[in-house]
């Protein structure tokens, strides 16, 4: 689909937000069926690392694509944009995967829904970042906000450092998950390291926090659409592993007063 005016991109992302919408209330009352939720109802599946570089790589390419298409690619504002944004897929792309443990099955229906969404999400950052922003900058429809000045502004400073924390909370809780246990081992643990000693998905609380930095940093409605989407799929799956630590781990979860997904308060 192409989207060749500033209103009718904002039309799509509106669409799409409310497409988000419904994706969060249906996932209070359906479990998203991957990983601690897979359930053999959610059909075929395939081994899990390669689900994972599937449905993470198209993002990772489209998002390739239209930086190299674009005539602003080497202007240094979005060349940042460009590097920060797939700093976080190189990582979800071609190394997560394989630091996975266990043999685990990610059902193919699951796969395909990430796919497409990866695929539109890869085309709105990138279409916005590198061709019509640009575009409207030149014509006078929106204000130069990615001039080289950018660098120093206060919004790009601020969501830079967002973007990076949430990395980094990201990447810890990632590795908490994947040493809990040791070789051989087959139970259960509540992980406790890190920001798990407030949410039960640290992990998670990472993610999104890296998307409203880019939200941030790019001052788009783009970035926000993509924190908002990240947000209605994330949150409802973190509330899922709330309730089933909650049942699992009775004896030391109410001790601890953890939250599903922000500190303190959910």
């Amino acid at each position: 689909m192409e989207i060749s005016t500033l209103d009718s991109f904002y039309n799509f992302l509106f669409i799409l937000s409310l497409v988000g919408l419904v994706i969060f209330v249906a996932l209070y009352f359906v479990d998203a069926g991957y990983g601690k939720m897979r359930t053999e109802k959610w059909g075929p599946a395939i081994n899990n690392k390669v689900g994972w570089c599937l449905m993470e790589m198209p993002v990772f390419f489209v998002m390739l694509y239209l930086w190299a298409k674009s005539d602003v690619k080497f202007q240094l504002p979005y060349l940042v944009f460009f590097l920060i944004f797939q700093f976080h897929y190189f990582q979800r792309s071609f190394i997560f995967p394989f630091l996975l443990k266990g043999n685990s099955k990610m059902p193919l229906a699951i796969m395909g829904m990430s796919v497409i969404w990866n695929l539109l999400n890869g085309y709105i950052q990138g279409y916005w970042l590198f061709h019509l922003a640009p575009h409207c900058i030149k014509e006078g429809i929106i204000p130069n906000i990615y001039s080289v000045d950018w660098l120093a502004d206060w919004r790009f400073i601020l969501g830079v450092t967002i973007f990076f924390l949430g990395w980094i909370i990201n990447m810890h809780s990632d590795h908490v998950i994947r040493h809990l246990r040791k070789p051989g081992d087959t139970n259960h643990y509540l992980p406790k390291k890190g920001m798990y000693k407030f949410v039960t998905s640290a992990n998670y609380l990472g993610e999104i926090t890296e998307w409203l930095g880019f939200s941030i940093l790019t001052w788009s409605w783009a970035g926000l659409s993509f924190f908002w989407f990240s947000c209605c799929n994330l949150v409802p799956r973190a509330n899922s592993i709330y309730h089933r630590y909650e049942k699992e781990f009775a004896s030391e979860f109410d001790k601890k007063k953890l939250k599903r997904i922000i500190p303190f308060i959910y």
